[in-house]
């Protein structure tokens, strides 16, 4: 897998997080723990797009 597929594949599964996120937010019986164990996910995917896109340039 090359740097820009992996970049593409980053990207889809933040985006995939987001939505989760905003799901189980909207949920009345959302699990706060899960909802920062996804936040927390998102992140650290966003940070390694960060770094992956900085070394790509």
């Amino acid at each position: 897998m090359n740097l820009s597929s992996h970049l593409s594949e980053l990207r889809k599964k933040h985006e995939i997080l987001s939505t989760r996120i905003e799901e189980e937010q909207r949920s009345p019986g959302s699990d706060d723990l899960q909802i920062t164990a996804l936040k927390r996910e998102k992140l650290r995917i966003k940070e390694e797009i960060v770094r992956l896109s900085a070394t790509q340039h």
